[in-house]
């Protein structure tokens, strides 16, 4: 009874600083278990749209031996998470959003359109083109990579027309060859993104487990807040 009657006094204190910045709070809850459990159980049970987690932003290492409630929360939440660390998000802003035409990514693209659009933020692409091993070295003597990289461009230049035809404007496009997780994370802190936009592909708990995904590893190694969209 202690414990729970200090637990509520720091969500009062919380609930306070949200309103002084001039946010409203429509209910608070205190749950007993473990974190990440619960905080997605409650938002099953209440129907929210959104989650917004903090990141303490350990050392690589540490996150993999220990994991954390952010990277928990990701992975299981049944609505989009967006995961804060070192600065908040103040609009307008300059939103990335990674896409490469799948079902994920369009639904990333249509928050982050709409997220723009709605608080006059800049809004950047990226494609990241992940070259198959055989294009290193062709016996044929073709410029095979070359190929590739073109045919990367021109998807590009497709998913931006798609995107702004329905509504969203883009202003920016960027092409990048390597590791998808790795150039988003370059990329955003190139243009000085203050958030990514992404999607993810939901994979069943084992499989995210031994193959992660490049949402975990963007939302581990991002300098800016990610918003993490699904379903």
């Amino acid at each position: 009874a202690r414990v729970e009657r200090e637990v509520r006094d720091v969500l009062g204190e919380q609930a306070r600083k949200v309103e002084n910045v001039g946010g409203s709070v429509a209910q608070s809850h205190v749950r007993v278990g473990e974190a990440a459990r619960e905080v997605v159980n409650l938002a099953e049970e209440i129907g929210t749209g959104l989650i917004a987690v903090g990141s303490r932003g350990r050392g690589k290492a540490k996150r993999m031996l220990m994991g954390s409630v952010s990277d928990a929360v990701v992975r299981h939440a049944h609505c989009p998470v967006m995961v804060v660390r070192r600065k908040p998000v103040v609009f307008p802003a300059k939103i990335l959003l990674p896409t490469d035409g799948s079902e994920e990514a369009e639904l990333a693209a249509r928050t982050a359109a709409d997220l723009a659009g709605k608080t006059g933020s800049e809004l950047h692409l990226v494609h990241v083109l992940a070259l198959p091993p055989e294009t290193l070295y062709d016996p044929f003597g073709t410029d095979a990579r070359e190929e590739f990289e073109k045919r990367g461009r021109a998807r590009l230049e497709e998913l931006t027309e798609k995107l702004e035809a329905s509504g969203g404007a883009v202003e920016g496009a960027h092409f990048r060859v390597g590791s998808p997780d790795a150039e988003i994370v370059a990329q955003a802190e190139e243009v000085g993104a203050d958030m990514v936009v992404l999607g993810s592909r939901g994979l069943g708990v084992m499989r995210r487990a031994l193959m992660g995904s490049v949402s975990d590893s963007v939302v581990r190694h991002a300098h800016c807040p990610i918003l993490v969209v699904r379903e």
